[in-house]
């Protein structure tokens, strides 16, 4: 019987498996690194044990660090999460080694698994040795992990052997494998997957498909239950494979089989030997507990002979701190306020107060909604994704809302190319045209309620600016005998936390709330700008400015200043988030300086490189 679990992993699946946990009166032990040292998971949890340091390396993938707080806390079990060493079958060994329950299938499926070139020959699928022209697109591949790391698309022949040093380099920084290989890209596909469950006493469940085509970077965005328009015999063939590659494995535990489909053709992918972030889908269809399955399952206990019965669909949007319109950058700083509306599931690391940092996955929470059927669901989370309250770093919130009213999603005709052929009408910009008017308004209302006064009398127009999804715009109204006045607009109410404006008859409410220069006015975010601006610091032409705080994590081989450069060659890569963003060279010229250096950590705005064009 488990009486202490450890979860040897952080944030929201760490705070996830603990309420499970919890619910089953189970003892919880964290791990933290020293930049999660007051994380949500590590108070959530009844002890924390530190691992030092804050690259993944050197704590959250320290095998030997992590048994050995499980046994400094007295936990009797481990659970890997997803991510980090979750398909480590080193670390299951070290764990039962130590006398502990590992909650994961044998080492010897996760070994068969881990290396999706071995799972693949299991499945009678050879990876490309030799590429040539007719083979293009192809993928290059990690062989351990997953998360989108370690991918590239090669289109052109002379790009590949770039990628598959990218590919390594990213890989073994992530998985501590820098193993890839190359394979077929399949474009215009779905990607389905089936979850599984099996015991240890020979039963094999199928907890139905999951469709997980919206992807940005090779990483799941909007996950939904049931896959939405599979034929009954290629859903049927999906179990059989995925039943197939369990038992071929002794597989035990919870695992998904991920396939992509195209043109009425399956195409074999991976196994997962873990739990998915997009499992809430599944529990909300099936009615289960995947967790309280899991813990089962390491406690010897028997599955039933057949699964539930699924009930209605469900769809997950995974929240995350970037910028989706300038490739996705991720963003850093306090989360002041997230909170989502009844009846939807918020699976998240943070908590009101809590600092996105630069050092993991940028991802903020997942809502999920069910409903009895997709077009509720689908509803039920756009929906609530507008009127979540999101206040703090930039977010992927609204071009999660327009993906899911996309046409192309709600008719179910969704491909993994989705934004590639979509993301600039997803990321258009579409404030709210008042919401800077009603920002004003409630910092006017704020400073006559500390201390200032609206005027008695008619005055001069009173000017505010601010910047709006990267463009700044003016703001103007005045203070007149029976209140504030904007023209075309009716100012019905003002308080420094809700203003009503009506507009041809029509009158909406305006949410407003300040931390410091950073405004929330609804779902818009925007930024106080000064009467005067300072003077900017002037940089040279050419200049490379970090997009992001981050890491430098390479500069490219043969680069020093006085080289020459190509416009869009790669002159360095920031990781950032578990992110890596190359920057390349603006224009065709001379590299006059480089101030990046390998290991680096910069600061938005630092200055990494000069290109002087020619």
């Amino acid at each position: 019987m488990i009486t202490s679990v450890l979860v040897a992993n952080r944030g929201e699946i760490a705070c996830r498996v603990f309420r499970t946990c919890r619910a089953q009166g189970i003892r919880t032990v964290a791990v933290h690194s020293d930049a999660d040292a007051g994380a949500l998971h590590t108070r959530l949890a009844d002890a924390a044990v530190r691992l030092p340091g804050t690259a993944s390396a050197d704590t959250y993938l320290r095998a030997d660090l992590i048994v050995n707080a499980a046994r400094a806390a007295g936990a009797d079990a481990v659970h890997p999460g997803y991510g980090f060493l979750s398909e480590n079958a080193a670390f299951a060994r070290a764990v039962t080694a130590a006398g502990l329950t590992w909650i994961g299938p044998p080492p010897a499926a996760i070994e068969a698994m881990a290396s999706k070139t071995r799972a693949k020959k299991l499945m009678g699928v050879e990876p490309l040795h030799e590429v040539t022209e007719a083979d293009l697109p192809v993928l290059v591949k990690a062989a351990a992990g997953g998360g989108g790391r370690g991918l590239r698309v090669v289109r052109r022949l002379a790009d590949l052997d770039a990628a598959l040093t990218a590919a390594r380099a990213e890989a073994a920084s992530a998985f501590g494998d820098g193993e890839v290989f190359v394979e077929p890209y399949v474009e215009h596909g779905r990607h389905i997957e089936v979850q599984i469950l099996a015991d240890t006493h020979g039963t094999v469940w199928t907890l139905g498909t999951r469709d997980c085509s919206l992807q940005r970077r090779h990483q799941k965005v909007v996950e939904e239950a049931p896959a939405p328009g599979l034929p009954e015999d290629l859903t049927r063939d999906l179990y059989e494979q995925a039943v197939r590659v369990a038992r071929a494995v002794a597989y035990t535990g919870a695992g998904t089989v991920e396939f992509l489909v195209a043109d009425g053709r399956t195409h074999f992918l991976e196994m997962n030997t873990r739990l998915q972030v997009e499992h809430p889908v599944t529990e909300a269809v099936f009615g289960i507990d995947l967790v309280a399955l899991q813990l089962r399952v390491a406690e010897g206990h028997p599955l039933g002979p057949t699964p539930p019965r699924p009930h209605g669909h469900a769809v997950e949007a995974r929240l995350y701190a970037e910028d989706p319109a300038a490739d996705w950058a991720p963003a850093t700083g306090r989360l002041h306020r997230l909170a989502v509306p009844d009846g939807i599931r918020l699976d998240t690391g943070y908590t009101d107060g809590d600092d996105i940092g630069v050092h993991y996955d940028p991802m903020v929470a997942k809502l999920v909604a069910h409903a009895l059927t997709r077009a509720e669901a689908v509803r039920r989370l756009a929906g609530a994704l507008d009127r979540a309250t999101i206040h703090g770093p930039r977010t992927n919130r609204d071009l999660l809302a327009r993906s899911l009213r996309h046409a192309d999603f709600t008719s179910a005709r969704m491909t993994t190319s989705f934004y590639d052929r979509h993301l600039p009408e997803l990321t258009a910009p579409a404030p709210d045209p008042h919401a800077p008017l009603a920002a004003a308004l409630a910092d006017a209302a704020a400073r006559a309620r500390f201390g200032g006064a609206w005027r008695n009398l008619p005055s001069q127009d009173q000017v505010k600016r601010y910047a709006v999804a990267g463009e700044e715009t003016e703001v103007r109204y005045r203070h007149t005998r029976t209140g504030p006045r904007a023209d075309g607009v009716q100012v019905v109410h003002t308080d420094p936390h809700l203003v009503i404006l009506e507009t041809d008859g029509v009158r909406r409410r305006y949410e407003v709330a300040r931390y410091g220069a950073e405004i929330h006015v609804n779902t818009t975010r925007l930024t106080a700008l000064p009467r005067f601006p300072a003077p900017a610091t002037a940089h040279a032409p050419g200049s490379l400015l970090a997009p992001m705080p981050g890491t430098v994590t390479r500069v490219a081989d043969g680069i020093k200043e006085g080289s020459r450069v190509t416009a869009g060659q790669p002159l360095l890569w920031l990781e950032a988030m578990k992110m890596e963003h190359q920057i390349t060279a603006p224009a065709t010229g001379t590299l006059t300086s480089l101030h990046a250096v390998t290991g680096q950590q910069v600061t938005v705005g630092s200055l990494l490189a000069v290109v002087q064009s020619t």
